[in-house]
């Protein structure tokens, strides 16, 4: 299937998504969040995508909402933004819930949701001269895309509060410090180095993977004894994999284990 804002391939195991409204800043409009929740859906039930790297064309990773399509929609403006926000949010919660590990690779600006975006993904890597900021008080709105809810647990409330109520840019540099992203690397070589983590994790045990993104979400909401019965269960369901069996019998002869996914 085509899309026409956003590229989309599969390859050996490793699913690719970019971002390509260059001539908008790669702004989210509802054309652009249906097609990334339509290709969430299909990296979610495609037992072949093991990986996912999410990136863009242009100057930007994402300057966030299409303030120009919002201002178009008038007096439906509400409406118009909630739409918009409802597929984003519907694509956000099947990269964080789907098996395979999603990868950022973030180049260029990141503004808005797009820095929602950004901080959603499971590991991200940053150009070094890429600047994230929230923006959204600064045009008298809230933020949206996961960022009250990822932004908080990653560099805590006040640090969050700072970005938000102030719009505060970061640099790639401090980005990395506050542990917003996991690396940081020349501008041109965000998208291999991005693809290289992704492959790696390609060949790896996928649900071990997906089991261990489920625990991380957990833990912010669940008891001390709640979160480890869901770790025993958890790691229980992981033994009956054969990719499990197989890394322990790897392991037990010393030898690399071949993962399959399964």
């Amino acid at each position: 299937m085509a899309y026409g804002t956003l590229l989309f391939e599969v390859d050996a195991g490793l699913a690719r998504i970019t971002l390509n409204r260059p001539d908008a800043a790669n702004a989210l409009n509802l054309d652009l969040v249906r097609e990334l929740s339509d290709v969430a859906l299909r990296c979610d039930e495609d037992r072949t995508v093991r990986a996912l790297v999410i990136g863009s064309q242009g100057r930007f990773f994402c300057s966030g909402g299409d303030l120009a399509s919002f201002r178009g929609a008038a007096d439906a403006m509400p409406a118009a933004i909630k739409e918009v926000a409802t597929n984003l949010h519907t694509a956000i919660s099947r990269f964080a819930r789907m098996r395979a590990p999603v990868v950022m690779a973030v180049g260029g600006t990141a503004a808005g949701a797009g820095m929602s975006l950004a901080c959603a993904g499971d590991l991200a890597v940053a150009g070094e001269s890429v600047k994230l900021t929230l923006a959204y008080t600064g045009v008298g709105l809230t933020p949206d895309g996961s960022s009250t809810w990822f932004l908080p647990r990653l560099i805590g409330s006040r640090r969050f509060l700072e970005l938000a109520l102030t719009n505060r840019t970061l640099s790639a540099q401090e980005a990395l410090g506050w542990g917003l992203v996991n690396e940081v690397v020349a501008d041109d070589a965000v998208a291999e180095r991005a693809a290289e983590i992704a492959r790696r994790l390609a060949s790896g045990p996928t649900e071990a993977y997906g089991i261990t993104k489920r625990l991380v979400l957990s833990s912010f909401v669940e008891s001390l004894e709640s979160q480890m019965e869901i770790e025993g269960r958890g790691i229980a369901d992981a033994a009956r994999t054969a990719d499990a069996r197989e890394g322990v019998e790897a392991f037990l002869a010393k030898r690399k284990p071949s993962f399959q996914g399964e």
